[in-house]
């Protein structure tokens, strides 16, 4: 088993959480649609009012890496990157070993 697990944080200018989780919200219905994924869930916490968090599962980091040409998905990237307080961080990439659900 080889599946990637991304865990990401994506931090927000002050107001903008709710429009950045939109975004990434319709990302997910994109990566869905896109070979080997079988995660894409976006979250946010109550303690912070400025990050949304993504977690995805894919088959293999070369499927994540191809998600990015599915169609619509870098005009959205676009269209958060105004919202973003600061570049995004690099994202914990873990190799899955197994669990529930996997």
């Amino acid at each position: 088993m080889n599946q990637y697990l991304l865990n990401g944080k994506l931090t927000a200018k002050p107001g903008h959480q709710d429009a950045l989780a939109a975004i990434l919200l319709q990302a997910s219905h994109l990566v869905a649609t896109a070979k080997g994924c079988r995660l894409y869930v976006i979250g946010t916490d109550k303690a912070d009012s400025h990050s949304v968090y993504v977690t995805e599962i894919w088959d293999s980091k070369e499927d994540h890496d191809q998600s990015l040409n599915v169609e619509g998905v870098r005009e959205l990237i676009m269209k958060a990157m105004p919202l973003l307080d600061g570049p995004p961080a690099k994202g914990q990439e873990l190799e899955i070993i197994g669990g529930a659900g996997v």
